[in-house]
């Protein structure tokens, strides 16, 4: 004999205690009674936002993973990164990167290539090509390094992204601490734009304004530069030289910072259809040394994963 009203009551169970969400359990208009977070934990929404309108909601949905925050497994394995791209090579030089005196470069030990890169800044350039560069710092203290290791360097210059190979050649204390690389191995270089930033995928929370303590939305970053990032949203939050206020998590194996502050749209393309997101250019215009030091580290990270525009952000 069946039991449907045992069915329908297991069914109603699991889906109370499932943390993922569909749109129908997401109200519009009301303030949300949990908070609403990604699927790797990060936040989207406080409890007692609101959102406004059913098109932030399908946003949402379209570019998240939405889950309850309260009912969010953390132990929950994580779904691994994308492999980064192939990079092209060519036969350059030092000349070609066109780097001068502290120029801010990242710096990890070829053996530990799935490690981030540590930044570093280059303080001068020898005759034969050897670098000179301030030690790394890795979670505020010099990285570990030794004579004779190979290292892969990430420079970021104004026009392209480099990567090489050198050998630690000396680390010298006097008359401060400072290291020699050797000459770079092969130079490669990904193809020369005005500007360069890598692909994202960040949650970003939006407030309309300059000052204010709440967001009202929820964005997406899709791609980001040292100072700027391109940011997608349900529907245009501004004319040119506007300001907003911008919250988002910058994540990877040992770089996890949280970042509060304020942008400048510098362009604005708005969805050519109702319900279709627009686009924004921002440049981050306050942020702090350390948050600096994120933003470059992020983009270190996935030197690999480099895209170009010409008219955006810097």
């Amino acid at each position: 004999m069946d039991h449907p009203v045992e069915e329908h009551i297991d069914a109603h169970t699991a889906a109370l205690s499932s943390s993922s969400l569909v749109p129908d359990a997401v109200p519009v208009g009301t303030p949300l009674p949990w908070s609403i977070v990604d699927g790797d934990g990060t936040l989207l929404f406080d409890s007692g936002t609101i959102l406004a309108t059913t098109d932030e909601r399908a946003f949402l949905f379209a570019h998240f993973h939405p889950q309850r925050g309260d009912l969010l497994d953390p132990n929950a394995e994580q779904p691994p990164m994308p492999a980064p791209p192939a990079e092209s090579a060519g036969e350059l030089t030092v000349n070609d990167m066109h780097l001068g005196i502290g120029a801010l470069i990242g710096m990890r030990s070829q053996l530990g290539s799935g490690a981030p890169m540590q930044p570093c800044r280059i303080i001068g350039f020898a005759p034969n090509h050897a670098i000179f560069v301030t030690p790394p710092l890795q979670a505020g203290r010099p990285m570990p390094l030794a004579l004779g290791e190979n290292v892969e360097l990430v420079a970021i210059a104004s026009q392209a992204v480099f990567r090489f190979v050198c050998t630690i050649e000396a680390i010298c204390r006097q008359p401060f601490d400072y290291i020699v690389l050797s000459k770079p191995g092969v130079i490669r270089r990904l193809r020369e734009r005005k500007s360069i930033r890598v692909h994202a995928h960040l949650p970003v929370r939006f407030g309309i304004g300059e000052t204010g303590e709440a967001y009202e939305g929820l964005g997406l970053a899709k791609g980001i530069s040292a100072l700027g990032m391109s940011l997608s949203a349900p529907w245009a939050l501004g004319a040119v030289g506007d300001r907003l206020r911008i919250a988002f998590r910058l994540k990877s194996t040992e770089l996890d910072t949280e970042i509060e502050t304020t942008a400048i749209i510098r362009n604005v393309q708005k969805g050519s259809a109702p319900g279709e997101p627009s686009s924004h250019g921002l440049e981050l215009d306050q942020l702090n040394t350390a948050q600096q030091m994120a933003m470059k580290v992020f983009v270190f990270d996935r030197h690999d994963d480099v895209l170009y525009w010409s008219n955006g952000v810097k």
